[in-house]
């Protein structure tokens, strides 16, 4: 088992950033890729971000391309989201998912392709 711990989320002004971090811990000897996802009210979970085990590879939703980065730190188990630029309609929970794989180079985007959640950080984003 993997447990996933998201943290660094909060309240920023429209145009303001946060960094989100995403802590794993547990079973985390093998290889696993990574994802952002959020949801907002009435909405449904939605792709962010994702990052292969190697961090080569990286994709966004268009929704966040060029304002979002995700990066991760294999030594300390943590992968991270710079927001930047932050916009009203970025406000949601922020959750994040892992997944094991054979694979360095690849990402996955779609929910169910996940195994393991974190319980998810807050980000609101004020006008």
């Amino acid at each position: 088992q993997v447990q996933l711990v998201e943290s660094g989320g909060g309240l920023v002004q429209a145009g303001g950033s946060l960094r989100l971090s995403c802590a794993a811990s547990g079973r985390t000897s093998g290889s696993y890729a990574m994802g952002w996802f959020r949801q907002a009210p009435g909405k449904e979970r939605e792709f962010v971000a994702a990052i292969s085990w190697s961090g080569g590879n990286t994709h966004y939703s268009d929704s966040v391309k060029g304002r979002f980065t995700i990066s991760r730190d294999n030594a300390k188990n943590t992968v991270f989201l710079q927001m930047n630029s932050l916009k009203p309609e970025d406000t949601a929970v922020y959750y994040c998912a892992a997944r094991a794989t054979y694979y360095s180079e690849t990402y996955y985007h779609i929910p169910h392709e996940y195994t393991y959640w974190g319980q998810g950080t807050q980000v609101t984003v004020s006008s």
